[in-house]
């Protein structure tokens, strides 16, 4: 009898492990440069600037068949901004605007959404994102855009998501106007699973 209830509770074991798929761990291709947070914003209502930052970092979890079981942290070095106009970019790091200050974004939740137009499965990331010592949620619109093995011998799986935030939410900074208070992001970065 003993033996029978053992032999169960292996096979039972054994089916538990074989229907629950572990999320892999990934790091963020900073190396590469294989990840990219790019902005846009109104100036002063008569045309956009652009940027990109150059300095960012991140990890995350993901397992294609559960994407409601990801994870992500994000890390922007805001003084790594870069609008193709030094003095701009010098500004912007300035106490004025970003103070040469560390972003952040943890998610906190994933909403698998369905699929785009092209197919590519889509989900609503919620999470905190901090700017200036101040924290926010905020939900960014990603879109899992594959995975794979590369040429290097490593495993990727890369994403890209759109959101939107207001200067005016993350502490005082200088006022350019309502028109120049919103910002548009857009990020998309490729991760290398953790060996």
């Amino acid at each position: 009898m003993l033996k029978k209830t053992l032999a169960a509770l292996a096979i039972s074991s054994a089916l538990l492990s074989a229907g629950s798929v572990m999320a892999a761990d990934y790091v963020v291709d900073k190396e590469g440069q294989h990840a990219f947070v790019d902005f846009k914003i109104s100036h002063l209502g008569y045309s956009f600037i652009t940027g990109t930052f150059k300095d960012i970092d991140g990890k995350f979890s993901f397992d294609a068949a559960k994407p409601e079981d990801s994870k992500i942290e994000f890390n922007v070095n805001t003084a790594s901004v870069f609008t193709n106009n030094a003095e701009r970019d010098k500004h912007i790091s300035s106490k004025d605007f970003l103070n040469g200050s560390k972003a952040t974004f943890v998610s906190t939740s994933v909403k698998p959404t369905g699929k785009n137009a092209a197919g590519k499965d889509t989900a609503d990331v919620a999470g905190d994102l901090t700017i200036l010592g101040v924290t926010k949620p905020i939900v960014v619109k990603a879109t899992f855009l594959g995975e794979g093995k590369d040429p290097w011998g490593g495993y990727r799986a890369g994403f890209e998501g759109t959101f939107s935030l207001k200067r005016s939410d993350f502490g005082k900074q200088k006022d350019l106007g309502p028109s120049s208070d919103a910002v548009e992001m857009y990020v998309t970065f490729e991760g290398v699973k953790a060996k």
